[in-house]
């Protein structure tokens, strides 16, 4: 994963989400409602429901929306049901690309995920054609800036805390566990005083594709037309971004 930041990544896309706080808001809402919906609206005993709070939280949404999405999940009045689909293809010059989507309409999204793949030099494929190019992995990322502490140090206070492994770069550590101990990873640290940056369970990628030009150009056409979706969640990839950090 060396080289591959996927904090730097996030980063680097954050002004465009930034242009788009209302739909990202939206879909930070409609995940709320999933997790409430199906593990209960009290963020101590639901994790799933903890973790997108503090996501929401991250991305400065208003406390009164998030509770809005809990009130309505938990609620009678809300009879919306959220349906999770997934979508793998690939992007111009073969990148892999997974669509995680929550959708209340599965044609109109299926509809809406080909056209962005087919106007954008890429094509869906069978499910599994690309999943096994990713890995599910907690990421735990913490900003340098302010922090007094060496990567050495703390590279032993994560294993100590039950992490897989990290890498570090100019501007954060990023550390990895397995889902299974992420929750408990993050609450070690937390104790030690960290705060994160960013924590999610998230898919990395195995390997990486380089593009330039054309292809490189459609194929960030695509992520961008994937993540203005108001149906999808995540988009994961493994292009190589780190062409992008001198642009």
């Amino acid at each position: 994963m060396a080289g591959h930041s996927k904090w730097k990544n996030i980063q680097r896309r954050k002004n465009a989400q930034d242009a788009k706080r209302g739909k990202l808001f939206m879909k930070l809402a409609k995940e709320i409602y999933v997790a409430a919906k199906t593990g209960g609206g009290d963020p101590a005993s639901n994790s799933a429901l903890r973790l997108v709070i503090e996501k929401a939280k991250a991305a400065n949404m208003p406390s009164e929306n998030i509770e809005r999405a809990i009130k309505k999940a938990t609620g009678n009045q809300e009879h919306t049901n959220y349906e999770e689909i997934r979508y793998e293809g690939y992007g111009p010059g073969g990148v892999a690309v997974m669509v995680v989507c929550l959708t209340d309409n599965k044609n109109r999204t299926a509809s809406n995920v080909r056209v962005a793949f087919s106007k954008n030099g890429g094509n869906l494929g069978e499910t599994g054609c690309v999943s096994y190019l990713f890995e599910r992995k907690g990421l735990l990322v913490i900003a340098r800036e302010g922090l007094d502490i060496d990567e050495d140090e703390m590279l032993l206070q994560a294993i100590e805390a039950g992490a897989e492994e990290m890498e570090t770069t100019e501007d954060s550590f990023e550390i990895y566990t397995t889902p299974e101990t992420f929750e408990e990873v993050k609450e070690q640290l937390e104790q030690q005083g960290f705060t994160f940056a960013s924590a999610e369970i998230t898919m990395i990628p195995q390997t990486y594709t380089t593009l330039a030009g054309d292809d490189l150009k459609k194929m960030l056409k695509l992520i961008d037309t994937l993540e203005d979706d108001d149906d999808v969640q995540e988009v994961y990839h493994n292009l190589d971004e780190s062409v992008l950090e001198d642009e």
